[in-house]
């Protein structure tokens, strides 16, 4: 559960459109969670035994990599995030049924308060979802660990590295919204 100086935060956070600054640009290229080096083979097969270890049960990812692979190792995410891009190339798009689709525009370096209504929204909905973005998905994961419930997975890509595994927890939701905080808020 996050603290209630943290709702308060994030209430305040979601009203708005947050942009990176260069010192937490630095600072978010390290990984944000367990970092699983290797190919996607080895990072799944890693993946599936921590999630039986640490006993979660919700899934979620943000990246086209990532959710294929998980997908693809048989995995069921209860949100995926993508935007039809991996390493800044075009890819085809994951292939997801039956999931409910929503759509959100969230510019490169940024957090639009688009993105904080779409995201709330499939995560509350407590069903299976796939978020597209038009834009760039790789700081979503901040508000995804920040809506996500308590003993969440939330992976994405480490490029040319791996595989990251952030486990939500309230220690980890408040680290979060303090990142987030340091984020310029502004129209973007």
């Amino acid at each position: 559960m996050v603290q209630k100086g943290s709702l308060q935060a994030l209430a305040e956070l979601i009203g708005q459109n947050l942009c990176l600054t260069p010192k937490l640009r630095e600072e978010l290229r390290k990984p944000l969670g367990l970092l699983v080096r290797g190919e996607p083979t080895e990072t799944m097969r890693f993946l599936k035994e921590y999630l039986v270890e640490k006993r979660i049960k919700v899934l979620m990812c943000v990246g086209d990599y990532c959710s294929r692979n998980a997908l693809e190792a048989g995995l069921a995410p209860r949100m995926i995030v993508i935007d039809n891009r991996i390493m800044r190339k075009t890819t085809d798009s994951v292939l997801v049924q039956d999931r409910a689709e929503f759509r959100l525009g969230n510019p490169a370096g940024a957090i639009s308060k688009d993105a904080w209504r779409v995201l709330q929204e499939a995560i509350s909905l407590n069903r299976q979802a796939v978020v597209y973005v038009e834009g760039e998905e790789d700081l979503l994961t901040l508000p995804v660990i920040v809506l996500a419930p308590e003993s969440t997975a939330v992976i994405y890509g480490q490029p040319m590295e791996g595989l990251v595994i952030v486990e939500v927890t309230s220690h980890k939701k408040d680290w979060a919204l303090a990142v987030l905080r340091q984020m310029d808020s502004e129209l973007v």
